[in-house]
């Protein structure tokens, strides 16, 4: 991918790809990144490709509190409350739209890993995730 800046006066400057920048954020962890040629769009669909339980699919999702991302992973088996993060933050916080996510994160929807955002973005974890000993998440898609 290409972009073109002010800054450099219509020259051509590189710009990390999503699984690059994932990888750049998780080098060291003991990460394995598999890819699949079905469709892995529902947790269901993730967890039938990587034969795991539904509920060890991380789901990434993207909130906004007062224009500030919040990124909340959640078991794949679980659905959000989001009035439920709402009082034990004590914020209010609106989902955030396609464009939202690919600003704060620099993936796209259906793709969002847990790290690799091009700046750090607050986060809070679905505490049944950690019944697991190993968990899948998106590995990116930008």
């Amino acid at each position: 991918m290409w972009i073109k800046t002010q800054r450099n006066r219509g020259k051509k400057c590189p710009v990390a790809k999503g699984l690059t920048r994932f990888l750049e954020a998780t080098k060291g962890l003991d990460l394995v990144i598999t890819e699949h040629p079905h469709s892995t769009h529902t947790a269901q669909e993730a967890a039938d490709a990587v034969g795991a339980e539904v509920g060890a699919i991380v789901k990434s999702l993207l909130f906004t509190q007062s224009g500030q991302p919040l990124l909340v992973l959640a078991s794949g088996a679980n659905t959000v409350d989001v009035a439920l993060v709402e009082r034990q933050l004590g914020v209010t916080l609106e989902k955030a739209d396609a464009a939202s996510v690919k600003l704060h994160t620099g993936f796209s929807i259906g793709g969002v890993p847990p790290f690799g955002h091009p700046n750090p973005v607050a986060t809070v974890m679905d505490q049944d995730l950690m019944d697991f000993d190993q968990v899948w998440a998106a590995a990116g898609r930008a």
